[in-house]
């Protein structure tokens, strides 16, 4: 069977033009909220989106960077930021480009980007973000599952290949069955009512 291809980038472009996509839900993924207190701090959010994750971390008291390769969520997160009254930082960036970055960071989230790599890409972001964090803080990610049936929505990931992704130079503290929340249209449209399943990792890096 081959590997499943990329989605390309302006997929996404159009995804943000016609309205908003399925996983800009207006607030934070529960997963995060609920493991909160796991990350001290400061947190890169790779793969941003508008900002929600962010912005709720930012609200806590950490600095966060959020990093989007697309001008138009960096934009509107931005706006979110000054609307709020909330201090972060948000930039267009390349996610597969952190391995060539020299800022370091306490902690770093994803939530839904692991997932649209190819296997070689996948490889090369983790070694970004095994540079980029320091040496005793967290990844934070939530990835699409094996479980959620049907082929609508992006890659599925199996616990074997989240395991295997981050076996140099982590050690993995979580790794459990979730629910991506998810826009009520893209539920009923995609995904037959429900929200999609999930896996939610937390990893601490080792050195």
């Amino acid at each position: 069977m081959s590997e499943p291809a990329a989605v390309p980038r302006e997929r996404f472009s159009e995804m943000y033009a016609a309205s908003a996509p399925p996983w800009d839900i207006g607030r934070p993924q529960g997963k995060f909220v609920e493991a909160a207190a796991r990350l001290s701090g400061s947190i890169l959010d790779a793969g941003c989106g508008t900002g929600e994750n962010a912005l709720f971390f930012a609200s806590r008291g950490h600095a966060v960077t959020g990093l989007d390769f697309l001008e138009a969520p960096i934009a509107s997160a931005r706006r979110k930021a000054e609307e709020r009254g909330i201090v972060a930082k948000f930039r267009v960036g390349d996610a597969l480009k952190l391995e060539e970055s020299s800022e370091q960071f306490d902690n770093a989230m994803d939530s839904g980007l692991f997932h649209v790599f190819t296997d070689e890409d996948r490889a090369r972001y983790v070694r970004g973000l095994t540079k980029i964090v320091r040496p005793g803080g967290r990844v934070m990610l939530m990835c699409f599952s094996d479980k959620t049936p049907g082929d609508q929505g992006p890659r599925r990931v199996t616990e074997a290949e989240l395991r295997a992704a981050f076996a140099k130079g982590w050690e993995i503290e979580t790794l459990e069955p979730a629910r991506f929340e998810t826009r009520p249209e893209a539920r009923q449209g995609m995904f037959a009512g429900e929200d999609p399943w999930a896996w939610f990792f937390v990893a601490r890096r080792t050195g």
